[in-house]
């Protein structure tokens, strides 16, 4: 299994977006219709040249769907590690979420039938939001312009989190969070 700290959903154009994404770092084919892996040294340094580089050539942005950099990757092999690896993650995440309105994001590619997005989602959520109560800072799940959103990424059995705030999704437009 490759290590990565970027998945990138193509838009049909897949050795177009390979190409393109091998300039920013390691790329690697996944066993998933269109879904690529990368690791980069420095994923704000990628957002902010991949962003140069689609505003230099528009028609780039065709290719790519989703482009979800992840600042904590794990592995898991069942739906509980999975839930106990991401909660000590998201965990962390409690100052920037106290007091605000999140949402949790996941895209999951494998597991089928065993681990559910929507399920952990939820899960996610509500640990969130038990976790900020508790701390006397609670929070609000809010869809519409949150003030962040923690993006959950698998591939297979490698799943891949990130918090993103609401200034962050406007600064890198090829964040594609929901």
């Amino acid at each position: 299994m490759q290590q990565w700290n970027v998945v990138v959903s193509t838009s049909g154009a897949y050795n177009l977006a390979k190409d393109l994404l091998q300039e920013f770092g390691s790329v690697h084919r996944t066993d998933f219709y269109n879904v690529l892996v990368l690791e980069v040294p420095d994923i704000h340094e990628f957002l902010g040249q991949l962003h140069q580089r689609v505003a230099a050539e528009p028609s780039l942005r065709d290719i790519l769907g989703h482009v979800i950099p992840v600042t904590t990757t794990f592995l898991f092999q069942t739906p509980e590690e999975f839930e106990t690896k991401a909660r000590e993650t998201v965990i962390s995440w409690l100052p920037q979420l106290a007091n605000n309105s999140f949402h949790v994001r996941m895209h999951r590619r494998g597991f089928r039938g065993r681990l559910s997005s929507h399920h952990e989602e939820r899960f996610l959520d509500e640990f969130l939001l038990q976790q900020l109560e508790e701390a006397g800072t609670p929070g609000q799940i809010i869809f519409e312009d949150p003030d962040a959103i923690i993006a959950v990424e698998t591939v297979a059995q490698r799943a891949g989190l990130s918090l993103w705030t609401r200034e962050d999704l406007q600064r890198y437009s090829l964040l594609k969070l929901d």
